[in-house]
């Protein structure tokens, strides 16, 4: 409230005055930012009374009942499917908060339907922190979204309990799947239909990993997430569409009233996703406008529609896919028009095809630093691919509407269904022959937020130069890209270290011997199978590895004046010539560890994944009664000497 009235009595002094002062832009600066902590603590569940976290029951061992509300459904793993669900009870008490539901994959079942109510007993399970070093942080990334706990249960532990509440997400579920249905009278192969699903509908669930890494790997996954490109080409649709209307009483106010309702609607369907609020806020906003017919300022409208959607979602703030979204649009908006004077063709086909290149461009070039610090890859022909879609993406989405449409009618004809599976699948061929060029594929790049910053600091003051050539701006240019340079350097040389890790992976062992760049894996698994896992190739981009050696197990290993012994299935050791600080136990040995320790006197005991839990907890034991500090990788990640 305080901050409230500054905000109103400096407005109303700048107002009248003449001579602008700091004052009132202050004033506005501290608002917004109390407006941000004010909304960020109304939004957070562990701040409500009934949030399940408050309750001890939380912590009990014993299964306790709980009901609860399938909210939103989430990619499935290999074994569980996913979802996002609202605790409604506690051992019968009213309760809030959301939920990780983990339930067992069934072919045979059909997916949990949205709004649909349940009940169990089962235990709240905290969700696990990653194990090993610059691995994905998924339990900070659902804490992001207020999910702190989570269930692992299968089909037979819940009962469906009768609800007739409905809300818009369930409706809109309840829509999608009627259009696949429709949609699979028409034979529509599996591929097609989850790209139709990604393209119109806003659903990537059902959609798998190679599908996905085809279009990473060609530029074009942009094309699948639903955000201001799909939303400013079906504006324009509505517009057009709907222009009659404007020429009745009061038309121009039904025209502009429709088209927010059908976006929107839209935007539920889809899902409300980050991408997709921030798409249709932002044209909301537009449509708006265009029927004051008042000038818009395209950073005016991008900052109100970052406030609203803020205002009501503070942690979409977080969310890549927000940022990458508002990124490109900047990038467009500010750079397209620099690129496109370049060069004035002469055709107006040549035009077209050139503004749709300018803005490729534009648009890659902004999220670059984002793409690299999230992704670490960068696709070198996505040019390529989105010359080959964009053009036409309107006249895809435009038809796949008509397609629905008529599918929901019974009115699809047979030959506009097989000429629209007949276009997805051409674009699938495209988008898979730029993605096989590997050589254009830049992958595992490491980099950093300091490197991110300043990226697009000198990316701004690069921009800022050429749109205005004083020498000011040319020193404040070469500032920041000597500034780029130095953080570079900085980063090679912080990371030139030496680094021993003893890495979590289940039923096998894996250790990793850091030399400043240079990463020395020694390891029991398959080589195919140590590519594919992920754990090294985290730990490189991680570590700005440059070179990366493969070899089999040791029996004993030195690192900084520390030896460490191996003791595998075999159980078999022999420390005459040394004595180690270390002992690392795979492979669970049948060893009597009272006498072991008698034997080699270690400073820590270490056990990684390829053992047996029983064994683990038997020698924990033992180590608690002989004070001797045991590190389980399963338990505390992996073991690092630096």
């Amino acid at each position: 409230m305080v901050t409230l009235a500054l905000f109103c009595l400096t407005f109303t002094r700048a107002k009248y005055r003449l001579n602008k002062t700091i004052w009132f832009g202050g004033c506005v600066y501290f608002t917004m930012i109390s407006i941000g902590a004010l909304t960020y603590t109304f939004h957070d569940q562990k701040n409500f009374s009934n949030h399940y976290t408050l309750f001890n029951a939380v912590s009990s061992a014993e299964p306790i009942a709980l009901t609860f509300k399938i909210k939103e459904r989430l990619k499935p793993s290999i074994y569980h499917d996913k979802y996002v669900i609202e605790l409604l009870q506690l051992k019968k008490q009213k309760t809030t908060g959301l939920l990780l539901l983990n339930i067992e994959r069934d072919s045979l079942l059909a997916p949990l339907k949205i709004d649909d109510v349940f009940i169990t007993y089962s235990n709240l399970e905290a969700i696990k922190t990653p194990l090993n070093p610059n691995q994905f942080d998924y339990k900070a990334y659902l804490e992001r979204l207020y999910i702190y706990q989570q269930l692992f249960l299968n089909h037979n532990s819940i009962l469906k309990l009768n609800s007739k509440k409905r809300t818009v997400f369930g409706y809109a579920e309840v829509l999608r799947q009627t259009i696949n249905q429709k949609l699979n009278h028409y034979n529509f192969h599996s591929k097609e239909l989850m790209i139709i699903n990604a393209l119109l509908l806003g659903q990537r669930q059902d959609m798998d990993r190679d599908t996905y890494k085809t279009y990473a790997d060609a530029g074009a996954i942009h094309i699948l997430a639903v955000s201001g490109l799909h939303v400013g080409i079906i504006l324009l649709l509505l517009n057009y569409l709907l222009k009659p209307i404007a020429h009745f009483k009061r038309g121009k106010v039904i025209k502009v009233t429709l088209i927010l309702v059908l976006l929107w609607s839209f935007a539920i369907i889809a899902g409300l996703s980050a991408s997709v609020t921030r798409a249709v806020t932002m044209f909301s906003i537009l449509a708006i406008a265009m029927h004051l017919k008042r000038p818009t300022n395209i950073y005016n409208t991008l900052a109100i529609s970052v406030f609203i959607v803020l205002l009501f979602k503070p942690m979409f703030l977080f969310d890549v896919g927000f940022q990458l979204s508002y990124v490109a649009v900047i990038a467009i908006v500010s750079i397209q028009p620099l690129l496109f004077k370049l060069w004035h063709p002469k055709w107006k086909i040549t035009t077209y095809f050139w503004q749709v290149l300018t803005v490729t461009f534009a648009a890659q070039l902004g999220v670059v630093p984002l793409s690299l610090y999230y992704f670490h890859q960068f696709p070198g022909l996505f040019f390529v691919s989105n010359l080959a879609i964009i053009p036409f993406l309107g006249f895809i989405l435009g038809f796949g509407i008509l397609v629905i449409v008529l599918a929901l009618l019974d009115s699809l004809p047979e030959v506009l269904a097989h000429g629209y599976s007949s276009i997805i699948r051409l674009m699938n061929s495209i988008v898979s022959w730029v993605s096989q060029k590997e050589q254009f594929i830049f992958q595992d790049i490491s980099f950093n937020s300091a490197q991110v910053i300043t990226f697009y600091l000198s990316l701004i003051t690069i921009v800022s130069w050429y749109q205005k050539r004083t020498f000011r701006r040319m020193v404040v240019m070469l500032i920041s890209i000597i500034l780029l340079q130095v953080v570079y350097i900085y980063s090679a040389y912080k990371h030139a270290n030496n680094t021993f890790t003893v890495f979590h992976k289940s039923r096998h062992s894996v250790i990793g011997i850091k030399t400043n760049s240079q990463l020395q894996i020694n390891h029991n698994m398959a080589n195919l199978n140590i590519q594919n896992s992920g754990l090294i190739e985290d730990y490189s981009v991680g570590n700005f590895i440059n070179s990366i050696k493969s070899d089999s197990l040791k029996s004993v290993y030195q690192f900084q004046n520390k030896i460490l012994l191996i003791i595998d299935s075999l159980g078999v050791y022999n420390v005459k010539m040394f004595q180690p600080e270390y002992v690392l136990l795979r492979n669970s040995p049948r060893i009597h560890l009272n006498r072991m320790i008698d034997s080699i006197q270690p400073q820590l005991i270490i056990a990684d994944g390829s053992n047996y839990k029983s064994y683990i907890k038997r020698w924990a034991v033992t180590c608690s009664k002989r004070k001797i500090p045991f590190h389980y990788t399963g338990e505390k990640g992996a073991f690092i000497i630096n």
